[in-house]
C-alpha cells in the first residue's frame, strides 16, 4: 500500500464527488477545479480536465457552450440520466460502506479501558 493513504482515497471518489457537484446544476470547469481544490480533493485545474473527459466518455456527463460576460466562450458540464443513475448507484453503496470502514477502524474502546484504568 502506499504511503499516501489520502491520495488514494480521494483517487476513488473524486469521480463521484464531481457527479455530486454537478448534480446540483451545470457548473463550467474552474468553478468544478476551485470548488475540489478548496476540499483538497485534486491538487490543480490540470487533474481535472482528464477526469472529466473520462466522465463524458463513459457518458455520465455532457457539455454544451456559453458565452461569458467576463470572457470567452466557457464550456459548461451537466449530469447525463446515465450519471444521475450512477450517482444514485454511488450514495446507495457510500453510507453503508463509509460506516462499516469507519467501525472497522476505530479505536478499540475496551484498550482504551484498560489503558484510563491503568493510569
Amino acid at each position: 500500500m502506499t504511503a499516501d493513504v489520502g491520495a488514494q482515497l480521494r483517487k476513488g471518489v473524486v469521480e463521484y464527488c464531481v457527479l455530486g457537484l454537478l448534480a446540483r446544476g451545470a457548473m463550467y470547469g474552474w468553478e468544478l477545479s476551485e470548488r475540489l481544490i478548496a476540499e483538497g480533493l485534486i491538487a490543480s485545474i490540470g487533474t481535472l480536465y482528464p477526469l472529466l473527459s473520462r466522465l463524458r466518455q463513459s457518458g455520465w456527463v455532457r457539455t454544451f457552450e456559453q458565452p461569458s460576460a467576463s470572457g470567452p466562450v466557457r464550456r459548461y458540464y451537466e449530469l447525463t440520466p446515465s450519471g444521475k443513475e450512477q450517482l444514485e448507484r454511488f450514495r446507495s453503496s457510500w453510507v453503508p460502506f463509509a460506516r462499516s470502514v469507519a467501525e472497522l477502524i476505530a479505536e478499540d474502546p475496551r484498550a482504551r479501558a484498560k489503558t484510563e484504568g491503568a493510569s
